[in-house]
């Protein structure tokens, strides 16, 4: 039987004394026995409160000390954890609070108005609980003894993660401990992860590379990990330095801006216990992967990893000279193979949408059966939606997406996102995003639209309209005005068309 509690119980008797995480702004340290014991209180208070197995338990905090607690005490007790998404815009938050079912929500200072404004939309009553992330503790020490914490099976939810659908209506995943377990196992070996290594975590909480990447790995393995608030390209390495970290996990982006950053040299940083870095969540340029390997001389090794696999798929060996630029690797602990549009296996080097199967696969969407149905075979294999292909040696490469999703820096954005944003512009009549490679993201967004007749408006108005219905990150970085878009015979605008058609009309005009 594999569970959250089952792993947490076991490294709180070999290894009770060792430091599982170190929290450096409040200098707190957890270590495996405090972690299970605080679990446990955890649990039985939330019991106090009226919370029962399988009840849905939410935070909206950025990374910290309690928030790792909360997330991993939640599952631990017997409850679902649902993260809440800080980028989430307010739209997105009431969904996901009304549609999780949620009975309680966890937030720090910062969130109060974002979670109170919410809470009031979603017509049923949701307990709100502020905290302190920096705190020992939450509840008042008292006797419990009442209380007995439900069973666990490895069968049972574990966590309800929300990821942006092609529709622009959050799907929310259903995770099993299983799954959860799985992930952080997958996630070990691919590494060759000992309880001597140390994470730092620079991704959230509510993202799942950071949940199950760096927070459960160390568990599975019985390592440690370092739970900064959050990432700062201005104390990534001195954190590296000082807590003795020997890998950490990030995104392009990351990467993008520790290799443009000026502040590395000359810095009197301790990094050579540091065995690698681990890129994962969209797709890593080659030429950025190049050239932070060739600036810090630290070797990086690139991934894949979907909500919906609780985050290992791919994988490149830790051999650097067996490592292939440009691909996720190959499957660990998974099973992948690359299909057509029949469902038939496809030969080695052929195109095709790729497969997945394993014990982290997703047990499906939460109130979906029908999108769950489409996602999941019967005999387990998931659709991923990404096209792509697999060489001789079984790296794969990915070509690109059946779904139109954009993921910029690690983070889903649906194009029918952007293009209501547009809409609500008075001067425009179409409007279609579309994801385009960019080395800092990952990918961008471009948004190309149509404006009304006898309407005037510059792609600078249409900038700052995106920016106060969007925010600044879900803004789209290129935005053309054009005379039509690319329509099928049913007059659904075909989006996927867009680039190489801007490319064409920017080549017309001699650009």
């Amino acid at each position: 039987m594999r569970t959250i509690r089952h792993v947490v119980d076991e490294r709180a008797k070999n290894d009770p004394n060792k430091v599982y995480m170190f929290a450096p702004e409040p200098k707190l340290e957890l270590t495996y026995a405090r972690l299970k014991a605080d679990s446990v209180n955890f649990g039985k208070q939330l019991m106090k409160l009226g919370i029962r197995k399988g009840d849905k338990i939410s935070f909206m905090m950025g990374n910290g000390y309690q928030t790792n607690k909360l997330f991993l005490g939640t599952m631990y007790a017997g409850f679902v954890v649902a993260p809440l998404n800080l980028l989430a815009q307010p739209s997105q938050l009431e969904y996901v609070m009304d549609h999780s079912d949620t009975k309680l929500v966890f937030f720090t200072e910062d969130q109060q108005g974002r979670v109170e404004a919410a809470s009031k939309k979603v017509p049923r009553d949701i307990r709100l609980i502020r905290i302190d992330n920096d705190t020992e503790a939450i509840f008042p020490d008292e006797d419990l003894s009442e209380f007995t914490l439900p069973e666990v099976t490895e069968a049972d939810d574990a966590l309800l993660l929300y990821t942006s659908g092609t529709t622009g209506v959050p799907k929310g995943v259903i995770l099993s401990h299983k799954n959860m377990v799985a992930g952080g196992a997958y996630t070990a070996q691919a590494h060759e992860l000992t309880p001597e290594d140390r994470a730092l975590c620079s991704l959230p909480l509510y993202h799942i590379n950071g949940e199950v990447v760096t927070a459960v790995t160390p568990l599975v393995s019985g390592g440690s990990v370092v739970m900064p608030h959050k990432f700062s390209v201005s104390d990534f390495w001195e954190l590296i330095s000082e807590y003795r970290c020997t890998w950490f996990s990030v995104v392009p982006t990351i990467i993008s801006y520790l290799t443009n950053a000026t502040d590395f040299e000359g810095k009197n940083y301790t990094l050579d216990q540091l065995r690698f870095g681990r890129s994962a969540s969209s797709a890593l340029p080659p030429s950025l992967h190049k050239a932070f390997e060739e600036k810090f001389k630290i070797s990086i090794v690139e991934t894949m990893g979907l909500t919906e696999t609780a985050a290992p798929v791919f994988s490149n060996p830790m051999d650097p000279s067996k490592r292939k630029y440009g691909s996720p690797g190959q499957a660990v602990g998974n099973t992948a193979k690359i299909i057509d549009k029949e469902g038939n296996e496809v030969p080695r080097g052929t195109q095709g949408e790729i497969m997945i199967k394993g014990d982290n696969v997703m047990k499906g969407y939460y109130k979906a059966a029908d999108k769950t149905a489409e996602a999941l075979e019967p005999d387990g294999w998931l659709h991923t939606g990404d096209l792509g292909y697999m060489d001789a040696d079984g790296f794969v490469f990915v070509t690109g997406r059946i779904k139109e999703l954009i993921i910029k820096g690690g983070e889903n954005i649906a194009p029918k996102e952007i293009d209501e944003a547009f809409y609500q512009h008075p001067a425009v009549l179409d409007a279609a995003a579309v994801g385009i490679p960019d080395d800092q993201y990952g990918e961008e967004i471009m948004c190309c639209c149509v404006l009304k007749p006898d309407c005037a408006c510059t792609e600078e108005e249409l900038r700052e309209h995106c920016k106060e219905y969007l925010g600044e990150f879900k803004t789209p970085k290129v935005i053309k005005v054009m005379d039509e878009l690319p329509k099928g015979p049913s007059g659904k605008i075909q989006r996927l068309k867009l680039p190489d058609l801007v490319k064409r009309l920017e080549g017309d005009d001699g650009n």
